[in-house]
């Protein structure tokens, strides 16, 4: 009942959105996040990149005004999502959809959006084939595969021939474990063990010393967020993991630069991840943002591979206003935005027309300390890394 109930309530409010949005002197963009709770170091980056794109750019385009509508939910609660979704397309007559912080956000969305024909621009959640679920959906963030499979290659093809595996208990974990290996042994390498963490508050001692008496080459580790990075390279370090020669590798937020880096200090160096950015690339494109970024958010910690894919969304979607002489329906947005090409400051990325998933590079990052500062320094390019 309850579900039938919501499935009305989607009928009954999707109807308004059918007005010719090109008719209104402002385009309206909405934006579903977690802007509070235990995801909120993923949505609060969404509205960084936001505003330093509109900081440098202005909230005009095409002749119309750009109008940014948030809402919370979250990062978890589906029906809050999908409730902010309907809003925001039958009340507030949004032109796009943006933010979907986790994929079960992203997930709960697309039908809405598929019937309100609204584009709706996933920028964080990273599982693998979720842009088949609606026409309508386009990916500016990353894939699980984009990152972890090539990496395995990467690893298996630089004189690392044992690693051993350690991933959280959920769906994601257990996809980067599988791709990871996949990557690694079709390239030579051997996965010698692996482990799987709970989800929630895991004590990483007992499994840091399980890998130190197997004596891999190197330890891979994923996990969904920054604090299980730092209690992970913690315990690396506390057990003699690097002393012993067993190097870390793992995807790009286990070392971020805020708050990892600045909690570990000189236990993080050595670390090698993977990810679509660092700020010490060295390009134009990421040198304007970064001085963008610092005066658009004075107060804020250093910006992320999430505040980058705000930042390029927003400057895809200008685009897109711009090639449609502000005349923005869905059917044409999503046809403008299927192929497009971008130079990010992550480097040249583009929207697959098959999939309307991206293409981009994936930076194979080493921790080091460069003019005094713990920085991702990146020490190899997997060039133009399909999602798929």
């Amino acid at each position: 009942m309850k579900l039938k109930t919501l499935a009305c309530m989607t009928l009954a409010i999707l109807p308004f959105a059918s007005g010719a949005a090109y008719a209104q002197d402002t385009i309206k963009i909405g934006v579903i996040a977690a802007l509070t709770g235990p995801f909120v170091n993923i949505g609060k980056p969404f509205e960084d990149g936001i505003k330093t794109y509109m900081k440098l750019n202005g909230d005009q385009v095409a002749g119309k005004k750009i109008q940014i509508i948030y809402r919370d939910d979250g990062g978890s609660n589906v029906e809050l999502s999908k409730r902010a979704a309907q809003e925001l397309i039958g009340r507030e007559k949004v032109d796009f959809l943006i933010g979907f912080s986790l994929t079960p956000s992203a997930l709960a969305v697309a039908p809405v959006a598929t019937q309100g024909k609204v584009p709706m621009i996933v920028m964080n959640a990273v599982t693998t084939g979720i842009t088949a679920r609606s026409p309508y959906m386009l990916r500016t963030s990353m894939t699980m595969q984009q990152m972890t499979e090539p990496f395995g290659t990467w690893t298996a093809q630089n004189k690392i021939g044992r690693v051993y595996s350690l991933v959280s208990d959920y769906s994601t974990g257990h996809d980067a474990e599988k791709l990871f290996a996949k990557g690694f042994t079709e390239g030579g390498g051997k996965i010698i063990g692996s482990s799987r963490t709970p989800l929630a508050n895991p004590d990483y001692s007992p499994f840091v010393q399980r890998v130190k008496d197997e004596k891999p080459d190197a330890l891979f580790f994923f996990a969904p967020g920054v604090e299980d990075g730092i209690g992970l390279l913690k315990a690396y370090s506390d057990k003699g993991l690097d002393k012993a020669g067993i190097k870390f590798l793992g995807v790009g937020d286990m070392t971020s630069d805020s708050p990892t880096l600045e909690a570990l200090g000189e236990r993080a160096l050595g670390a090698v991840t993977v990810l679509n950015y660092s700020t010490a690339l060295d390009n134009e494109a990421n040198k304007t943002f970064l001085k963008a970024y610092a005066d658009a958010n004075p107060n804020r910690p250093p910006p992320t591979f999430v505040t980058v894919a705000a930042y390029d969304t927003m400057g895809m979607i200008y685009e897109t206003i711009k090639r449609l002489n502000g005349k923005v329906t869905g059917e044409a947005a999503v046809k403008t935005l299927s192929g497009m090409k971008w130079n990010s400051p992550r480097g040249p990325i583009s929207i697959d027309p098959k999939t309307r998933d991206i293409v981009q590079n994936m930076y194979i990052r080493e921790v080091k300390r460069v003019n005094g500062k713990l920085v991702n320094q990146p020490i190899g390019t997997l060039k133009d890394v399909m999602p798929d």
